[in-house]
């Protein structure tokens, strides 16, 4: 021990601050430095990030200044408006100013989405974890649940409830969907918690006395943590895409709320398609480059998680 302190004293300021630098450079990095590496490795999945970031604070932001009793009213003289003219991006068959309708319709559509992959991502993960975990009679039982819901019609069954529920909301309709849509993340979770179940670390676990709640959810949860954040990366495109084709086929959101599957569905009309373009075509290339934003970052997501679980964390 005196040797060391002698050697100390033999370095000068200049060696200990590289000698500092240098530890600093070597020590393990954060998973929010690794994610920003990420990031700063991929620019276009760096462009993806801001472009959701600034999209979603738009359309939250500027629905408040819209006033949206108002603009679904129908206005005579701006029937099918062409852009830059009465309206910014024209208007619809009833004079209606397309970008107001987009702007709320996406905050809608987004809301949505958000809410429907909180609830059916976490029941789901929490299904499968408790299912592919204990295994045997539990797995069994909780399986035959999982096929009864399989068999059911989904989509033909959400519509008949929203036909038959009176005065439905977003809120509403988010809830309904949540009933179908955690199966899938529910049987991809079981499946990669059977597999670790099996490992040596659970094993010793159980050994050591841990109780089984700890086991899922503080040993088995974090190693399956980049395959959770892919699917919740995924089912948030995708329940964008469900609340969109629902609101196309007019089972979505009320009459008079706009959406951007109500928008779209303005290209059921021909005409629209060969004259009335700009009622349609926006509400398309949003969905299409707000999905395309979605997966480049959930592939970030994933490299970031795998990396941190690499190093051990």
């Amino acid at each position: 021990m005196a040797y060391e302190f002698s050697g100390r004293d033999e370095l000068s300021d200049a060696e200990l601050l590289e000698l500092s630098k240098e530890a600093e450079s070597e020590a393990t990095p954060s998973t929010i430095r690794v994610m920003f590496n990420e990031f700063k490795a991929d620019k276009t999945a760096m462009a993806s990030a801001i472009f959701i970031v600034a999209f979603i604070l738009l359309v939250v932001i500027g629905s408040f200044f819209i006033n949206v009793p108002q603009i679904m009213q129908t206005d005579l003289m701006g029937y099918y408006a062409k852009p830059f003219t009465n309206y910014i991006l024209g208007g619809d068959s009833s004079g209606r100013p397309i970008l107001s309708q987009l702007v709320v319709g996406s905050r809608n559509s987004i809301l949505i989405a958000i809410g429907l992959t909180a609830i059916s991502s976490t029941f789901g993960v929490v299904y499968g974890l408790v299912s592919g975990y204990y295994g045997g009679y539990v797995d069994l039982t909780m399986q035959r649940v999982y096929d009864f819901m399989m068999i059911i019609p989904m989509l033909m069954t959400i519509i008949v409830l929203v036909t038959i529920i009176p005065h439905y909301n977003a809120i509403t309709l988010t809830l309904l969907l949540s009933i179908f849509y955690w199966m899938g993340t529910s049987r991809l979770i079981r499946s990669s918690t059977l597999a670790e179940s099996q490992k040596d670390y659970v094993a010793a676990s159980k050994v050591s006395g841990t109780s089984n709640l700890k086991i899922m959810f503080r040993e088995i949860l974090p190693n399956i943590s980049s395959l959770i954040i892919v699917d919740t990366t995924l089912s948030f495109a995708e329940n964008i895409g469900v609340e969109t084709g629902l609101s196309y086929l007019g089972f979505g959101l009320p009459d008079g709320t706009p959406s951007l599957g109500t928008l779209i569905a303005n290209a059921n009309d021909p005409n629209n398609i060969t004259q009335y373009w700009w009622t349609w075509l926006p509400a398309a290339l949003e969905i299409i480059l707000l999905c395309l934003a979605i997966s480049y970052v959930g592939q970030v997501l994933r490299r970031t998680a795998n990396a941190s679980q690499r190093r051990g964390n």
